[in-house]
């Protein structure tokens, strides 16, 4: 397919953009302790624009970090020591003909007292945002237009750093979109009542960004074109205000949506259709002649070259799908479309501890860690036992480093658990990453033999310089009383077994996406079911946000939720509960409970291969591990540092004979 919309040049002021791909901003975690900028930040932005997108704009970064900060180790531009690092940043970016703009940023209320040492949070108005649930104090309005100065010298601090242009942070509740939004605007000086009042703040930011630092350097703002929520910025507003802000000499305008009160419409979980916050972006084109970026769940290039020739944007901002991938537009460019290994949703990125992380892109903000991928000198073979996502990662790396692969799987597909998501939306995006994986084992020419349990004979036939054992789990067997009698099976039953019931009443016992699609699929088949949510690893790996959306998209489909509750005990006709503070006890009638607790390690080949092949490594759920996240990083990890385990396998052996 021809991609001659994605790829043609675009402009944004008077900057030419090689094609009409942004990478937005989203947070990494890699800046330093205090806010510089570090050489993993720059190799991870690095990666992205040697992968063919035009623009890159960095995470957000703050102009203030006594009062503005929204991250514990935010990138900072509020002080000239800080240029030099965006000039390296700069320089890394231009050799591979992208541009970068830097996103300028003030939390205001949305930051919290654990971020600003003690001090009170400040705002436009002293009006206290739920998620966050920390009174702000107003500012006075000389201290406005000191926050405004510092917008300003940022910029031209940027500029300075050669950084091509900035974006302001107009959205997601922070202070710019504080000052806009009605909600959060109560002021009665001259930043607020009005709307041209309440414009003024952000006026006063971009005239005087242009006076400072020349009218020829761009200036976008990135708006929550709606706020979903009841009083505040909505879409007949955010045409006023799009209108406004071009007559003022705004370069471009970032059609985003929600705050940190309705999250989930800032950061969507997998639950989301593609594109779905598109519109927001095409009702701001109707109201505008300036570029117009939409965001927000985009994955697909054939759905990025639509939004594009249907006119519903000038620009496609491509996030996560760049974490995932960050040769995401290369392969677009040379027709490699099957080999982009499109983003899930699955917010791993957003949740991870530390730095940023991705579930099916191990080197996501280890790119320093892993430059490179380091071929063998020696044509050797290795033989992987499982086809889930890490028996498939490993053969994938192992393949690109030299190695001659065997991989065995009893069932007759790849993907193991993943192919047990069946929520619908959930369900295409895992399905694509299925997809992607088999395409894969395809083009790298790997010896795939489905519908074969492999044995130790097999496995030693080959010679294998390495085995790796990524045979999965099975489901867990809690240690509740009842689980052995006859009304008890688990979701594998329902969902691989195809044990579906009909017209029964049927208690699901467990949390995560598994739990909940069995508890959808056994409602969808006219049962009456009860969810009994129990706290449980997988169910642990799932965002908050995520959670909620399952939940009520159950609750809306009729099934009866209980939480707070432990199970105390399996019945013959149903489930005994305890409520976890009170203590009462309650009873569940159920003709069938069904188990969705996660899995457990099933491994029967480590002992008796450990007797027979010295170089084996166990990876993914056999391991006991619980995520396709951590599934992925075993088999990644050890694929690619698989000579130095060798070696010390061996150096240990020696040593164990001295």
């Amino acid at each position: 397919m021809s991609y001659q919309h994605v790829l043609e040049e675009g402009r944004i002021g008077h900057l030419t953009l090689k094609n009409r791909v942004v990478m937005p901003a989203m947070g990494t975690g890699l800046a330093g302790p205090n806010g510089e900028m570090t050489d993993h930040q720059i190799r991870y932005y690095e990666e992205r624009a040697k992968g063919g997108t035009g623009l890159i704009i960095t995470e957000f970064t703050t102009i203030d970090n006594e009062l503005g900060r929204g991250a514990a180790n935010q990138l900072r531009i509020d002080e000239d020591c800080f240029i030099p690092g965006f000039h390296r940043l700069a320089n890394a970016i231009h050799k591979y003909g992208a541009k970068i703009f830097v996103q300028l940023h003030h939390a205001g209320r949305e930051s919290n007292s654990l971020l600003t040492g003690g001090k009170q949070i400040v705002a436009p108005s002293p009006v206290t945002c739920a998620a966050v649930g920390e009174e702000p104090r107003e500012l006075t309005t000389a201290e406005v237009k000191e926050i405004i100065n510092k917008f300003i010298a940022g910029a031209f601090r940027c500029k300075i750093a050669g950084i091509d242009g900035v974006e302001l942070h107009g959205a997601h509740g922070y202070l710019i979109n504080q000052f806009l939004s009605p909600n959060t605007n109560l002021r009665t000086d001259e930043y607020g009542g009005s709307f041209e009042n309440r414009m003024r703040f952000l006026e006063e930011i971009i005239t005087g960004i242009k006076k400072q630092c020349g009218a020829d350097f761009p200036v976008t703002v990135r708006l929550s074109v709606d706020e979903f929520e009841e009083g505040g910025i909505d879409i007949q507003l955010s045409r006023e205000i799009s209108r406004y802000l071009e007559k003022i000499g705004t370069d471009g305008l970032h059609a985003s949506a929600g705050n940190y009160n309705t999250m989930e419409k800032v950061i969507e979980s997998p639950l989301f259709e593609e594109g779905w916050r598109v519109y927001l972006a095409e009702e701001i084109k109707k109201q505008v002649t300036i570029p117009v970026i939409t965001v927000g769940n985009i994955r697909d290039p054939k759905f990025v070259e639509a939004v594009l020739a249907e006119g519903k944007a000038d620009f496609v901002a491509i996030g996560r799908g760049q974490i995932a991938d960050p040769d995401w537009v290369r392969k677009v460019t040379e027709g490699r479309e099957k080999e982009i290994r499109m983003c899930i949703s699955c917010l791993h990125c957003i949740y991870s501890k530390g730095h940023v992380e991705c579930s099916i892109n191990v080197r996501a903000g280890r790119e320093l860690e892993f430059a490179e991928m380091p071929p063998i000198a020696e044509k050797r073979r290795v033989v992987i036992v499982g086809g889930g996502p890490g028996g498939i990662e490993a053969a994938r790396v192992i393949t690109i480093k030299g190695y001659d692969v065997t991989l065995f799987e009893k069932k007759d597909r790849l993907g193991g658990q993943l192919n047990l998501v069946t929520d619908p939306v959930y369900k295409k995006k895992m399905q694509k990453y299925v997809r992607y994986l088999c395409n894969e084992m395809e083009r790298l020419k790997v010896d795939i033999r489905l519908n074969t349990e492999a044995s130790i004979e097999e496995i030693k036939s080959a010679d294998p310089y390495a085995v790796f054992l990524a045979t999965g789990g099975t489901p867990l067997v809690p240690d509740i009383e009842g689980y052995d009698l006859p009304n008890v099976c688990n979701y594998r039953d329902v969902k691989l077994e195809n044990n579906i019931f009909h017209d029964k009443k049927i208690a699901v016992l467990g949390s995560g996406m598994v739990c909940h699609s069995t508890a959808r699929r056994l409602l969808e088949e006219g049962n009456d079911v009860t969810l009994v949510e129990v706290p449980t690893k997988t169910g642990n790996k799932i965002s908050p946000e995520t959670r909620a959306r399952l939940l009520n998209k159950l609750k809306n489909m009729n099934v009866k939720i209980i939480t707070d509750h432990k199970v105390s005990k399996i019945l013959p006709n149903g489930v005994l509960v305890e409520k976890k503070e009170s203590r009462e006890k309650m009873e569940i009638e159920a003709d069938q409970v069904v188990i969705a607790m996660g899995v457990q390690p099933y491994n029967p080949l480590e002992k008796p291969l450990s007797k027979e092949i010295g170089n084996f490594f166990v990876i993914g759920d056999a391991a006991g591990h619980t995520s396709l996240a951590d599934a992925t990083k075993g088999g990644f990890e050890k694929a690619y540092v698989l000579e130095s385990l060798v070696t010390n396998n061996s150096r240990n052996k020696v040593l164990e004979t001295v």
